[in-house]
Formats: structure tokens, C-alpha cells, sequence
């Protein structure tokens, strides 16, 4: 195969692979246009509800915040009074978040073991509203390629 004949090949799957990409990027960013509309990011409901500490744990006087992910995988970082919240790509971002809202004397963070949701504003990373179709997507793309080099897999055994 000569080199233009590799490049011509090498430019038409490019274009292919972009075309199709994009056709994605657009539906899915369809899809998040329609789902903001309908369900504000304050008008989410919570998977896991949060219920008040118990006094004997911990003093009412201390702020405290709970860090953990939603269903996406997002950070996520709520005061234990409701006050305020915000969602984060990072843990080191919500972390940081609650030890800016919680003054000079730090706070105390409870890592729930469920995913729960974010009830109230998000007052964190603004660019999570664009980043989640994003992720749907590479996450959609992971799942083919996965099940793709599979069956490459299984071709290549049978031989």
C-alpha cells in the first residue's frame, strides 16, 4: 500500500469517526437540553434521605457536611442543615468546598456509603451541567468498545 493510498484511507476513517462522534455529541446534548428543562438541578430528589446526626456522635455546635457521589459519579458536597451544596468532577474539590463554608475551625465530613443526590442549588463546579452529557457519552463509548474488543476477542480464540 503506498503512503497516499494510507493516507487517503487514514483521512476517510477520520471523517467517519468524527461524523459519527458528533452525531452523538448532538444527540446527547439534545437529550440534556431537554432533561434541564424539565428538571431544574435544585429540583433533584434524593436517593438516600439525610436524616439529622445523632448528638451523642456529634455536637450540633460543629458544622458538618456529607461528601459522596451521585449516580453519575460526580462529587458531591451538602451542609448537614441543608444550607448549601454544590456538585464537583473531584473529591479534593468538594472537600475544599466544605472547608471554605465552614469557617476557621473546620468541620466535620461524614462519608455516606450510599449515592444520594443534591437537594438544593448547586453552588459548586458550574461546568457539571455541560460535563454530564459528556460523560454519558464516553461512557456509552467505553461500554462499545468493551463489548466490541470482546467479540475481537472470541474471533481471534475461534482461530
Amino acid at each position: 500500500m503506498t503512503k497516499v493510498m494510507f493516507m487517503n484511507m487514514h483521512t476517510a476513517l477520520r471523517g467517519m469517526l468524527d461524523a459519527f462522534v458528533g452525531s452523538w455529541m448532538q444527540q446527547i446534548a439534545a437529550e440534556a437540553r431537554q432533561a434541564r428543562a424539565r428538571t431544574p438541578d435544585h429540583a433533584i430528589t434524593v436517593t438516600a434521605p439525610f436524616r439529622p446526626l445523632d448528638p451523642d456522635i456529634l455536637n450540633e455546635a460543629i458544622p458538618a457536611f456529607f461528601i459522596g457521589r451521585n449516580n453519575e459519579g460526580f462529587w458531591l458536597a451538602r451542609d448537614v442543615k441543608g444550607q448549601v451544596g454544590g456538585i464537583f468532577l473531584f473529591e479534593s474539590s468538594a472537600l475544599s468546598f466544605a472547608r471554605r463554608h465552614c469557617g476557621p475551625s473546620g468541620c466535620a465530613t461524614i462519608f455516606p456509603s450510599e449515592s444520594f443526590e443534591l437537594d438544593l442549588e448547586n453552588h459548586g463546579n458550574p461546568l457539571i451541567v455541560y460535563l454530564r452529557p459528556l460523560m454519558r457519552l464516553a461512557m456509552h463509548m467505553w461500554l462499545r468498545t468493551t463489548a466490541l474488543s470482546g467479540k475481537i476477542a472470541e474471533a481471534i480464540e475461534r482461530r
